[in-house]
This record gives C-alpha cells, sequence and structure tokens, in this order.
C-alpha cells in the first residue's frame, strides 16, 4: 500500500483503500460489537501472590524480631545453647 502525507495531517490512505486492506467504510450490520479484554498469564498472578507472602512473612518477622528484643531487655531471653554451638561448630571448624 501506498501512503501519501497531506500537509500537517500526516499519512492517509490513497484512494478508497484503509490501512485493513477493505475497501469502503467497512460499518458492520447490526453485528454485536466487541469490548476490550485484558488476560493476565498465570506468571503474573503467581507473582503478585508471592508478592503478598512475602509481605506477610515480613510482616511476621518483624514482630518475631520486637519479641525477642523484648526478652532481651526483660532479661528473659534463654536461647538453645547446643543449637547455637551446634552453629557454631562449623565456623569454628572452618577457620582451624
Amino acid at each position: 500500500m501506498v501512503d501519501r502525507i497531506t500537509g500537517n495531517k500526516g499519512f492517509g490512505p490513497l484512494g478508497q483503500i484503509n490501512r485493513t486492506g477493505k475497501t469502503g467504510a467497512g460499518k458492520s450490520s447490526g453485528a454485536a460489537k466487541n469490548t476490550d479484554r485484558v488476560d493476565f498469564s498465570s506468571a503474573l498472578q503467581d507473582a503478585a501472590k508471592a508478592q503478598e507472602i512475602s509481605t506477610t512473612q515480613d510482616t511476621a518477622r518483624a514482630e518475631k524480631i520486637q519479641a525477642l528484643k523484648a526478652q532481651i531487655e526483660n532479661g528473659t531471653y534463654k536461647p538453645d545453647l547446643e543449637k547455637v554451638a551446634s552453629s557454631l561448630l562449623p565456623f569454628i571448624m572452618k577457620d582451624s
């Protein structure tokens, strides 16, 4: 298709052919009107759910940290010393 430039109006169709290649006005006779529709992929929906879960986990983590800080300030925090030792042992052995 060949376009022509008409002054300040930009590009326009040449002759009676519109951009879709159909001739005439292209009016439909009583056909139902199509509506625009947007479908989001399941990956995008999964990402939104993951973000919600992350926000919930961050809130729960912040609450747990606040509770631990309060226990430390009150002097009531009693860590499990066996868990502490077992988590420190690999670092101690690595440096030796």
